[in-house]
């Protein structure tokens, strides 16, 4: 692959990564019709799980188990604590609003490179990084005007997900450049899938599905959710940390927002040309972090 078409598929996985999960906070949101917040953590990861089991079975030899520690770094960091810390949220806070602050793993990805990773930066990837987190703090002042938008004390679960996310795309990047991305996200689901499962069955969660006005609804949404923005996102994430760089990468957490604005817009709520300024800076700033 030459540099330009290498170059053009690292972009073509950012905005494709950025729709998947700039809609998966609406995809929470109506899962949270039927299931409690652990209920649709569990059914996140318990899906995600089932569905990589062929895969495990086909490359358990493939698997590094030797750094059996980063892996279970990247299982919980990545998909598991995050798959239940992000729906609590949103019980508190808007889908909009949730979809913002998650803006932040770029930044925190940066600090928790250079501090505990080694991770070098130049300076376009700083200036890159401080343009966007304006923009994502011009969408964050401008919220969705329409809903109550308040800041609560649930926003620190949100910047906590946050913070992991930036921990296990670090990890990605420093011990599995060599290892396939598909391999390496269905290893992740073996540390959470079957605790998850398990509590799926004991808690009678299945259930509800049938049960509950909602119940068809939202176990549609978990399964979009599920087998769209993580099992099929995931891959095509770390295969990107592994094309590009951790700052590239994790700046797909500031076109996320874009996404969830305009969605309410095409859902009615208001629009204003503030956002299109908000959305420059922060394609502006993707586009600083992915150069050298």
């Amino acid at each position: 692959m030459t540099k330009n078409n290498g170059s053009a598929y690292a972009w073509f996985l950012l905005l494709l990564l950025a729709l998947v999960w700039g809609s998966s906070f609406i995809l929470i949101k109506k899962s949270l019709l039927a299931f409690t917040a652990l209920e649709v953590g569990a059914l996140r990861i318990g899906i995600s799980f089932l569905a990589f089991i062929p895969l495990l079975i086909s490359r358990w030899q493939e698997i590094p188990w030797e750094r059996w520690i980063p892996l279970l770094v990247i299982g919980m960091a990545g998909t598991g604590i995050p798959a239940f810390l992000y729906p609590i949220a949103e019980t508190q806070l808007s889908s909009s609003v949730v979809g913002v602050l998650n803006s932040l793993t770029p930044l925190f990805a940066v600090v928790f490179g250079i501090l505990f990773f080694g991770v070098k930066v130049v300076r376009n990837q700083y200036i890159g990084v401080f343009i966007g987190m304006t923009g994502a703090i011009l969408l964050i002042l401008l919220g969705n005007p329409s809903e109550n938008t308040i800041i609560n004390s649930y926003a620190l679960l949100v910047v906590l997900g946050t913070m992991l996310y930036a921990t296990s795309v670090n990890t990605v990047k420093k011990y599995f450049q060599d290892l396939n991305s598909t391999t390496l996200s269905a290893t992740g689901f073996l540390f959470t899938g079957l605790p998850a499962i398990g509590y799926i069955l004991f808690n009678g969660t299945l259930h509800k599905a049938v049960e509950h006005e909602h119940g068809l609804l939202s176990i549609g949404a978990v399964l979009i959710l599920s087998l769209v923005g993580t099992v099929a996102a995931t891959v095509l994430f770390y295969k990107m940390v592994q094309m590009t760089n951790v700052v590239f990468s994790t700046s797909v957490a500031y076109m996320i927002p874009v996404i969830a604005i305009l969605l309410g817009v095409l859902d009615g709520e208001p629009f204003s040309w503030l956002i299109l300024v908000g959305m420059g800076l922060i394609l502006t700033g993707v586009y600083f972090t992915r150069r050298n």
